[in-house]
């Protein structure tokens, strides 16, 4: 078994937070784990993109070559377009809806969002209004693991173990946030929540 995944997005959204979560959980499940990352701009908003590879036997190499991975999960929608040619034929593409417009042509996000819709295995969700709702827009990146959760080959009650772990020293309010956080993702992607103004999309 392997299961490759890419996640993009800005410096500061807690792209590589990420990784390590799906990665400490993994390893948990008995799993082996890889990931290498590559960084943009230094300085915060620069775009960045992490490799993870997740797989039952050894890993020889940190990178994913074009066309293998089985989830794209980006925290910026230009960010997770970017890389879709790393998308495997069945993968699946989840990100987040609000963009990070840290280039001066950025494009229209409408076109944005519906070029990640129109693809069949594609997802949006508001993880900023949904992080806040759970307690902390800082939050936002573990809404985006809950909702990549139904894809990986890592059971729940793994994933939120770790989570409690990654925030165990920030106090049992910011667990509980986080927590919160990933249980709403979760739900919002089982229940097809995507951002508003595209739910006529697919019949205009």
């Amino acid at each position: 078994m392997k299961f490759d995944i890419i996640i993009a997005g800005v410096g500061g959204q807690g792209v590589l937070s990420i990784g390590a979560i799906i990665s400490a959980s993994a390893m948990r499940a008995g799993l082996r784990a890889m990931q290498s990352e590559v960084h943009g701009m230094s300085q915060r908003g620069g775009a960045v993109l992490a490799h993870l590879r997740l797989a039952d036997r050894e890993i020889f190499s940190p990178t994913i070559a074009h066309g293998q991975a089985d989830l794209i999960l980006g925290l910026e929608p230009l960010e997770t377009l970017r890389y879709l040619e790393y998308l495997s034929p069945s993968g699946t593409l989840i990100t987040a809806s609000e963009p990070l417009k840290n280039i001066p042509d950025y494009p229209d996000i409408d076109d944005v969002l519906w070029g990640i819709l129109r693809h069949p295995r594609g997802h949006v969700l508001d993880a900023t209004r949904i992080a806040r709702d759970a307690g902390s827009v800082k939050a936002a990146n573990v809404v985006m693991v809950g909702a990549a959760t139904d894809f990986l080959p890592i059971e729940d009650v793994t994933i939120r173990s770790a989570i409690a772990d990654a925030f165990a020293s920030k106090g049992e309010r910011v667990v509980e946030v986080n927590l919160r956080a990933y249980d709403a993702g979760r739900s919002a992607l089982r229940h097809r929540e995507v951002v508003d103004e595209f739910e006529t999309f697919a019949v205009t």
